[in-house]
């Protein structure tokens, strides 16, 4: 096959259905599912036309080996992942929030600071902050998904009053989201970086609150660099950082943000390499580890040959 796995094809004996999200496929197998991280990309809610080899293996072995690091805070839905690009655990049923949380203003949290607001998610942010800047706590600022489009900004009073998440359960979200936070500033110190804002998704398995989804990915997290965040904070200077924004930024400067009309620009083999390269790199410096390539040489049948093993 090319390098770069854009879609799957299995039937498994025991298969109730399968979802195809923008960039995993998941084969459900009754109150269990199997997970496969493609190497489609995604931007401005648009799927890319061209793979990106090892992006799947990257987020995949990252989430993987986070929520591993933070199953003593909160039990996680992973009971196994077979092969680099798999992870197979239990089907909960998702709460229709997202909690996310910011350390930093930056990103959309400092888009709406900068139009005037102060408050975000009914979250006050303080006067007198500039880009970047760290709040004095982190603070959480959930999204709701919307039936169409973009995920919309929601408040805790909201979420409530609405009755998506009981009261019981939202505070023990709120719990496992500022632990998983500290977690996960605590791990990211230890490489020389800085967790700037991420989200968490959780759902419930046999009544209990489980952690889904991917954590602390360059999908899901923002990085900065510790070194010279303060000298650039100082100088006003854009932060170096860790996480999808770089393709954002080409797509942008390609005059390209998903809107009507727009054309994604061409992907060219020179491009996807760099790509590839830069996710390669985000795993070494999240992961404090030395990224080991599985190979594409009859890739698909090793990922169908290990999901069988486990399901029949």
């Amino acid at each position: 096959m090319s390098e770069g796995i854009i879609s799957t094809d299995f039937q498994f004996k025991g298969q109730t259905g399968k979802y195809t999200g923008k960039v995993r496929e998941v084969y459900e197998f009754g109150d269990k599912l199997a997970m496969i991280a493609t190497d489609r990309i995604s931007a401005f809610d648009v799927v890319l036309p061209k793979p990106i080899p090892y992006k799947g293996q990257v987020l995949n072995q990252l989430a993987a080996k986070f929520l591993e690091a933070t199953k003593d805070i909160v039990p996680n839905w992973v009971e196994n992942s077979p092969h680099p690009n798999v992870t197979f655990g239990k089907r909960c049923e998702p709460f229709k929030v997202e909690m996310v949380i910011r350390g930093y203003l930056t990103g959309h949290a400092w888009r709406e600071y900068r139009d005037g607001k102060r408050i975000l998610c009914g979250v006050r942010m303080p006067d007198g902050m500039k880009e970047n800047e760290k709040f004095p706590a982190p603070i959480i600022t959930p999204t709701t998904k919307a039936a169409e489009g973009h995920d919309e900004d929601i408040s805790r009073e909201e979420i409530l009053k609405q009755g998506i998440v009981t009261e019981a359960d939202y505070f023990k979200l709120e719990d496992y989201t500022r632990k998983l936070f500290d977690r996960g500033t605590k791990i990211a110190a230890e490489r020389g970086l800085i967790l700037v804002d991420t989200k968490y998704e959780f759902g419930k398995y046999k009544g209990e609150i489980y952690l889904i989804d991917e954590v602390h990915t360059p999908d899901s997290s923002r990085y900065f660099y510790a070194e010279p965040y303060q000298a650039l904070l100082d100088k006003n200077e854009p932060q170096k950082q860790l996480s999808k924004e770089f393709v954002r930024q080409w797509l942008i400067s390609e005059g390209f943000q998903g809107k009507d009309g727009q054309q994604i620009p061409e992907m060219t083999q020179e491009r996807i390499q760099q790509i590839s390269e830069r996710y390669i790199e985000l795993y070494e410096n999240i992961s404090g580890e030395k990224f080991v390539k599985d190979e594409y040489s009859d890739k698909l049948a090793r990922i169908k040959a290990k999901i069988t093993q486990i399901v029949e």
